[in-house]
């Protein structure tokens, strides 16, 4: 299988402006090609990580990656996927989280040896003389034609700030000069990227007459269309002291099921052959497979050490080892049931997990409550004394574990 054959089996590829021209460069020519990564926070986060395992599937082929920090770039702040202007973060800012990407991007591409390069386009979009900018780049951009780009569109009628529509333009700039500078011929991105990199392209053909190529990957969403990578407390990071390996484990342990074999395509390196596997799993079988993209995602992002220790930690307070002797528990009687059934906020109540129903039913709602490691859903949720014959750990929250016992 060749590279862009593996790219598109594993549901990596959304769009390309060649998809010929592109499968010869990957699969038969070494090339220079390049991801920018804006520093908008102080951590790398799981929308990151894809643009790293893609960077990474071309490197181990031969081709040679320019990570672009975009110290100049974050200075104007992109307008796509945002329903209002990014909070505007001073350089000292943007100078301390491009340090903490530099550390977190070396565990995923090799830097050593001028295998990758990395590269803050504020090197050359600080200095820029406004008016030959106009004149030199500007030019060559028509309003109508960025009007019409949903990046742009879809911020018409809640406003969009100058500061924003200059963002294509500069973005397109640093594909300019990685072509003209480095021989790049090929931008990486997300598939939200792609008016920004055929700004790119078209600004090298205009200036140069020569063709450069884009390629977008898919977007990691859930069932409902929504971004992946979020939680309750926020962005799922890479850096252990904002996301721990444990709660990073279990992000993976709990995807959807739907989304299991999608996401060990798509996030690690398995063989496509193994992962083939659990396509057949259905219901708890497919806990396996979940497990599987956990401790391999943990062990990518955070080392095999931290990864077993959230498989060991994980086994434990489920009833495979000895942690759960020592978590807090509460035993129920069967005279705490009624009609056979006992309730998720009666639960909570015995435990004192929860101080009152009325609290029991919010944190619920608000899906705050696991059992067993699955959100319950229902505030109406009940239980028969057979569901307390093996495990029953309940979680409140992200750290809170009680264990219930049957009398």
């Amino acid at each position: 299988m060749t590279l862009f054959e593996e790219l598109k089996a594993r549901g990596l590829v959304a769009q390309t402006t060649d998809e010929e021209k592109i499968k010869k460069l990957l699969d038969n020519e070494k090339i220079t090609f390049y991801t920018g990564f804006d520093p908008t926070a102080d951590s790398l986060h799981i929308g990151h990580f894809l643009q790293l395992v893609a960077m990474s599937h071309l490197q181990r082929a031969g081709h040679r990656p320019i990570a672009i920090l975009g110290g100049g770039t974050a200075m104007v702040g992109d307008p796509t996927g945002r329903t209002d202007m990014r909070k505007m973060m001073t350089k000292e800012t943007i100078a301390s989280n491009i340090e903490r990407f530099k550390n977190q991007m070396s565990h995923f591409v090799d830097f050593s040896g001028g295998k990758a390069l990395m590269i803050n386009n504020a090197d050359w979009l600080h200095n820029l003389n406004y008016i030959d900018f106009l004149r030199d780049i500007g030019v060559h951009f028509s309003v109508n034609r960025m009007l019409s780009f949903e990046c742009f569109k879809s911020r018409m009628e809640r406003g969009l700030a100058f500061l924003e529509f200059n963002y294509m333009l500069t973005q397109s700039y640093h594909f300019y000069r990685m072509f003209i500078d480095h021989n790049c011929v090929m931008e990486l991105g997300g598939d939200d990227q792609w008016a920004n990199i055929l700004g790119g392209i078209e600004l090298i053909r205009k200036k140069t007459t020569k063709d450069a190529y884009g390629m977008t990957f898919t977007l990691l969403t859930t069932s409902d269309g929504k971004k992946m990578g979020k939680t309750q407390g926020g962005a799922v990071w890479l850096d252990p002291e904002k996301t721990s390996p444990y709660d990073f484990f279990q992000y993976w342990r709990n995807v959807e099921d739907s989304s299991v074999v999608k996401l060990l395509k798509m996030l690690t390196f398995l063989p496509l052959e193994e992962i083939k596997q659990y396509e057949s799993l259905e219901g708890s079988e497919l806990n396996k497979a979940k497990e599987v993209l956990a401790f391999e995602m943990t062990k990518l992002v955070h080392g095999e050490g931290e990864a077993q220790k959230a498989l060991d930690a994980t086994h434990s307070l489920f009833g495979t080892g000895d942690a759960t002797e020592n978590m807090p528990s509460t035993s129920i009687a069967q005279s705490d049931f009624i009609d056979g059934k006992i309730t998720v906020l009666d639960i909570l109540v015995k435990s004192k997990l929860a101080p009152s129903r009325g609290e029991a039913r919010r944190l619920v709602a608000q899906g705050g409550i696991s059992i067993n490691d699955e959100k319950v859903e229902s505030i109406s949720a009940e239980f028969i004394p057979s569901d307390f014959e093996k495990s029953f750990i309940v979680r409140k929250g992200k750290k809170v574990y009680h264990r219930i016992t049957l009398e």
